[in-house]
């Protein structure tokens, strides 16, 4: 347990560090005359917005996508079951590296990195950590912007290293009444 305890406590660390010292302060740095304006900071840009987030066999939940620091990352504000679980991450896109970067942090102790881009015109990131019973967890999330304004977040989890796959979550998410409360840069 304990070693679970430091691996999370690490990845938290990890991802603190990711976003001080790699993508955000990169990206303003004052050097560039308009940060953050390549198209690739733009990809992720349909999931902004206030959403009802719907999942079988979960409790509806609330998602708030917004954009920060001048557009150069986005922050997801997650709530569920009745603000029992509350999570956040943020999100950037990587100009050195060429990818985006996620990091994940809830009240339950849950965290996890993400990294990975544009795929077949989703935006799909993957990070390992190590689980409580041994070996390493791969988690695959997939965001899809759908034709009638919804986002699908399907995220699928294999302790096989990605030989099989199981869906953790299976979010379909939609606008609420409030649509437009977050300008979209």
């Amino acid at each position: 347990m304990r070693r679970l305890e430091a691996s999370r406590r690490y990845q938290v660390v990890a991802a603190l560090a990711l976003f001080a010292g790699g993508g955000f302060a990169r990206a303003q740095s004052p050097a560039a005359a308009t940060p953050c304006s390549a198209a690739q900071y733009r990809q992720f840009d349909f999931w902004l917005g206030e959403w009802e987030v719907d999942a079988p066999g979960s409790p509806p939940s609330k998602s708030r996508i917004s954009p920060i620091f001048g557009a150069c990352g986005i922050r997801e504000e997650y709530s569920a079951n009745s603000g029992n679980f509350l999570g956040t991450s943020l999100s950037t896109y990587d100009a050195a590296r060429k990818i985006w970067r996620q990091a994940w942090v809830d009240n339950k102790g849950g965290t996890q990195v993400l990294e990975g881009g544009m795929r077949g015109g989703a935006m799909v990131l993957e990070g390992r950590k190590p689980r409580a019973q041994g070996g390493e967890q791969v988690s695959r999330l997939t965001w899809t912007a759908n034709a009638d304004g919804t986002v699908r977040q399907h995220w699928e989890v294999s302790t096989d290293d990605g030989k099989t796959w199981t869906t953790a979550f299976d979010g379909h998410y939609r606008h609420t009444a409030t649509k437009g409360a977050i300008a979209k840069p």
